[in-house]
């Protein structure tokens, strides 16, 4: 009787997360704007988080090297509100793209807001922070495309999951 031989493992298929926040102050939203050959695009500050990293924990390293914003030192943390799936492809590359956004919220005291950056610290293009309505940030070309979402923000809920970010309801600029 033969024993069978062990089979490599297949490699890992782990799907990128991104951590990111909605920061409010008053009916103000934080945003990174960057002007692209395209259009504009405006980001909700947030980032990768690392495999040895738990979700909060990243998010507060990446609003504190991006807006220099400590949130430990805030009265209230970040809530997670909403989940968004993405599965696109970027320009120049036929590759599928796959993230998963993990999209918090987080009310900002006045005060905090005259503490932040006003340019994304981390990024080579110091990228604009801007503070925008947030009824005219809900038709702004978002990333991720949380736009909509940011309507329902009136009205307290569980965390959500958002429809899919995919080629069709999503143009790379």
């Amino acid at each position: 009787m033969s024993t069978p031989q062990p089979t490599e493992a297949a490699p890992s298929t782990a799907i990128a997360v991104r951590t990111c926040a909605v920061i409010l102050e008053s009916r103000q939203i934080c945003l990174i704007h960057r002007q692209r050959p395209d259009g504009d695009q405006y980001s909700l500050p947030g980032g990768l988080v690392h495999t040895d990293e738990d979700v909060p924990a990243a998010l507060a390293r990446e609003l504190k090297e991006e807006l220099a914003l400590d949130l430990s030192a805030l009265p209230q943390q970040p809530e997670l509100r909403w989940v968004q799936d993405q599965i696109t492809t970027r320009p120049g590359s036929d590759a599928p793209f796959r993230r998963l956004h993990l999209i918090h919220v987080l009310h900002l005291p006045a005060h905090a807001r005259h503490t932040m950056a006003a340019t994304e610290q981390d990024a080579e293009d110091h990228a604009r922070v801007v503070w925008t309505d947030l009824d005219q940030a809900a038709r702004l070309h978002l990333y991720p495309a949380a736009g909509e979402a940011l309507t329902a923000l009136a009205t307290p809920a569980e965390p959500v999951l958002l429809p899919p970010i995919t080629d069709r309801t999503y143009n790379w600029r």
